[in-house]
């Protein structure tokens, strides 16, 4: 199952881009890779690694003339790899697909995106859970994928500090601070991941929402029951409240715990 792009149904190397599609990790622990033909009217194919068994399957190929050979793909929280694919080496139109660990479906964009060739694209995994997704203009949307998320994906936290102070630096403990996955991908030329935490601190009582610098996790593994640590920093400007605190990676919350700021 050839996934790069050799041209070689329409000229071999003189026409090649020698390019190959985003691969993200899924929940699962499979890999979802994608491939390029830019051959006019041909399709990519997709192609399946198991990390388990170290065995590569074939998956479903795009639909003609529909291929990635430079686009972004993200893990959305529910499992699903939401993907960009367009004809040939980025031409118009563009499409958007799914893939559930079972069937690749087109699912529908926005009027912007017919315009646009697949190279052009760039995706980032938020914090709330959904996908930003940018086109090299100033026109930014917003991916909200369907709700919830596969068993044993979200951030557990074990122990931190909840006497906390604007301006102070404090550690947190837990498990799965990394993450399942990278969380987004684009070929060779882009990456936007999101495997390590973020600390969420929210005010109970008007809602404000503030985020902590992270830094010094003790891992980068993604998928890890290990035990691990993370550094957050409170922020100067972090208002004084009765505080849900929570670490967020890949979009997925953990449970929270309560916190006092002054």
């Amino acid at each position: 199952m050839q996934l790069w792009d050799s041209a070689a149904a329409c000229g071999g190397e003189a026409n090649a881009t020698f390019e190959v599609g985003p691969a993200v990790l899924r929940p699962d622990g499979a890999v979802f890779y994608t491939g390029a033909d830019t051959c006019p009217g041909a399709a990519g194919n997709t192609a399946i690694y198991n990390s388990s068994t170290g065995k590569w399957t074939a998956g479903p190929q795009f639909p003609a003339p529909n291929n990635i050979a430079d686009s972004p793909a993200a893990l959305e929280p529910n499992g699903k790899v939401l993907m960009f694919a367009s004809s040939g080496f980025g031409n118009p139109p563009a499409t958007f697909f799914e893939w559930d660990g079972h069937s690749l479906n087109a699912i529908s964009g926005t009027t912007k995106t017919l315009g646009d060739g697949s190279f052009i694209g760039n995706m980032l995994v938020l914090p709330t859970g959904q996908i930003l997704f940018t086109d090299f203009s100033n026109d930014v949307e917003i991916f909200t994928p369907t709700p919830g998320h596969p068993e044993n994906t979200e951030p557990i936290l074990l122990f931190t500090p909840i006497f906390l102070r604007r301006g102070q630096s404090y550690e947190a403990f837990g498990v799965r601070f990394n993450g399942v996955s990278q969380g987004a991908a684009y070929g060779d030329d882009v990456q936007a991941a999101t495997n390590y935490p973020l600390v969420r601190i929210t005010n109970l009582i008007d809602g404000h929402v503030q985020y902590s610098r992270t830094h010094d996790h003790s891992s980068m593994a993604v998928a890890s029951p290990a035990l691990v640590s993370t550094h957050f920093d409170v922020p100067s400007s972090q208002e004084p409240c009765i505080c849900k605190l929570e670490v967020v990676a890949n979009g997925i919350a953990s449970n929270p715990v309560f916190a006092f700021v002054q």
